[in-house]
């Protein structure tokens, strides 16, 4: 304990609040509250034997903490879970990755709102719902609202119709071809829906509808029965779980990978959607403790309150009293009650719940265990084969390409553990061959420039050439001539993914299916692309220079500044005499040629001249 913290201990205050510890580098590692500050601070610092290791771990990192008192202990329940999203403690429990997750935002304080996915939730009036982790589902979710409902998209009303309206994917209110009374309406609808309401949602429809048969208006009508419809589609697919109310329905499994907490929503009694969450820093920690730090942080951020959370296990009294009275003050209307149901219909949801939960934490073991083998099993698996004394962890692999001859470029990737590690990536321009195919000259040149001169400590544990013997001899001499005597050096031909090894005339035929071949195809598949990918760009480069040659008054410094400012020759041709008088070293007649130039040419494309 350090004297800082020695001194503080005496003066805390016997109130609600916050504390926050933190380490000698003054970064936060931990955030909790407390009912009495002074009662809960000092425990850390007594007893230390009956504390769990990971609070030892942390109190053995505290060289200072501060506090923030509080009227209440819901207000320090809502100050820590602020600060625990602000600054993710080390050792607090925390949900995993919670800044992606998605809402839906609907902008009810706009005269024609808009329905679109955001990563903020802001005081702006508008209507959030969510958090969702599965991104796809949503994006599916919003395709379906738009085919149901035809809002606009567009951020700023346009004076005349465009191409959604044209298409019947929006009614086009910046027109006036929709009353605000209709809009409002189908936006009523598009509420009710994301709700899970979708008993309202087809109520409202079908009295919209009659009403607009009613009054002759045959396509309004129309429109509403295809909405209503499909409404009835989506409805036909949630099942009846609990008969009404709305609930959110919470099941937990533990691993040896982790956490995972599955919700499912049940809204008028039907379950409309599930989302799960990883949860970090819980090794230690004991189910109730997850759970409460889970429910915590999730509702803290959640935009919808249900009238009960169905629990798989039953909190501590004083716990559950905090958080329903938390929840009751975020949801602002209504009693909000944390129930563990041990028999029914309920029971069985969480059952279910917690079963998906299990699920999910074996299907990610399963991932991770094929991952492994694709990655550390493969080059474990590989340098068996290739009789290597250790596995090769770091390997480099070169290509060459060209054609014949002409901007020949060679590209080094590197995959550490069986993963490409692209800031390691490097491309070559190769000098000693310009306008002559020499793939052995290249390979010299590449292997001279990367490895005479390396110190023994930054060379890789493989070096792979994507050639067979005559690549591998050449990159040999260059290697083993700079005193490079015991990296291992392979050749990979380009048929058969048969491996030329060192002083062996036969070559390492590896296994098919095996994960050292697949290892090995995904190091040259990677190293051949980045190669073409260089190789194109040169050649792009040179292209667009030989067209602007043809052009009067553009010379070597005009062509670059024309290169540089607009990348592409496609955008020069589409340029206008302004746009081309701006460039640097440009004026207005060099800007005159070489929009003529262009011009001419697209006049002459129907007799064959073509650029």
């Amino acid at each position: 304990m350090t004297d800082i913290v020695a001194e503080k201990l005496k003066l805390l205050p016997e109130s609600p609040g916050v504390y926050i510890m933190k380490d000698e580098h003054g970064h936060i590692i931990y955030v909790g509250k407390a009912v009495v500050l002074k009662n809960r601070v000092r425990q850390y610092f007594q007893n230390n034997r009956s504390h769990t290791p990971k609070v030892r771990a942390m109190v053995s990192h505290v060289a200072d903490f501060e506090i923030i008192m509080t009227h209440t202990e819901v207000e320090a329940l809502i100050l820590e879970c602020n600060l625990i999203k602000k600054h993710r403690p080390r050792y607090n429990i925390s949900l995993k990755d919670d800044k992606s997750y998605p809402y839906v935002k609907v902008t009810v304080g706009e005269e024609y709102p808009r329905v679109f996915l955001t990563h903020r939730v802001q005081k702006d009036g508008a209507r959030y719902f969510g958090p969702y982790t599965n991104v796809t589902a949503v994006h599916e979710s919003l395709k379906l609202l738009r085919r149901l409902f035809p809002l606009r998209t567009c951020r700023h009303l346009q004076e005349r119709p465009c191409l959604e309206y044209h298409i019947r994917r929006c009614l086009a209110p910046c027109a006036g071809k929709v009353t605000k009374e209709e809009y409002d309406a189908m936006i009523r609808a598009v509420l009710l829906f994301l709700e899970g309401r979708t008993e309202d949602v087809e109520r409202e429809l079908a009295q919209r509808m009659a009403k607009a048969a009613e009054a002759y208006h045959f396509e309004v009508a129309a429109r509403l029965r295809d909405q209503l419809q499909a409404v009835k589609k989506v409805a036909e697919k949630q099942n009846i779980v609990t008969g009404a109310g709305n609930q959110d329905a919470v099941g937990m499994a533990r691993s040896e990978i982790g956490v995972c907490v599955q919700i499912f929503f049940i809204r008028a009694g039907k379950m409309i959607g599930r989302e799960h969450f990883l949860l970090q820093g819980s090794e230690e920690e004991s189910d109730e403790d997850i759970l409460t730090a889970f429910l915590q942080q999730y509702y803290h951020r959640a935009t919808f309150i249900p009238q009960e959370v169905l629990l798989p296990m039953a909190l501590p009294e004083a716990e559950r009293e905090l958080l329903e009275a938390f929840l009751q003050e975020k949801k602002q209307q209504g009693k909000v009650s944390l129930l563990c149901p041990q028999r029914g219909t309920k029971h069985d949801i969480v059952a279910m719940a917690a079963s998906n939960a299990e699920k999910y934490l074996a299907d990610e073991a399963a991932r991770i265990k094929r991952a492994n083998e694709q990655t550390l099993g493969a080059v474990e698996e590989l340098g068996r084969y290739l009789g290597l004394k250790t596995p090769p962890h770091r390997m480099e692999c070169f290509d060459i390409s060209h054609i014949q001859g002409s901007e020949t470029v060679a590209s080094m990737v590197v995959f550490e553990g069986g993963l490409p590690k692209k800031s390691a990536y490097r491309r070559f321009k190769i000098r000693s061959t310009e306008g002559k195919p020499d793939d052995f000259l290249s390979m010299r040149e590449v292997t001279t420039r990367r490895y005479v001169g390396l110190p023994e400590d930054e060379l890789p544990d493989l070096i792979v050439i994507d050639g067979g013997k005559g690549q591998l001899s050449s990159a040999l001499e260059i290697i083993r001539g700079a005193g490079h005597k015991d990296v291992p050096v392979v050749g990979l031909a380009k048929q058969f993914e048969l491996v030329f090894t060192e002083g062996n005339p036969e070559p390492v035929v590896l296994p098919r299916h095996s994960q050292a071949l697949y290892l090995i195809q995904r190091i040259r598949d990677e190293a051949h692309r980045f190669a073409i990918t260089y190789h194109r760009k040169l050649r792009g480069k040179r292209n667009l220079v030989s067209i602007l040659d043809h052009i009067v008054g553009i010379g070597p410094k005009r062509r670059q500044a024309l290169r540089s400012h607009f990348g592409s020759l496609a955008r020069i041709k589409e340029a206008d005499v302004e746009e081309l008088s701006a460039v640097d070293g440009m004026n207005r007649p060099a800007a005159e040629a070489v929009y003529q130039f262009f011009q001419t040419r697209k006049e002459w494309r129907g007799g064959h001249l073509t650029l």
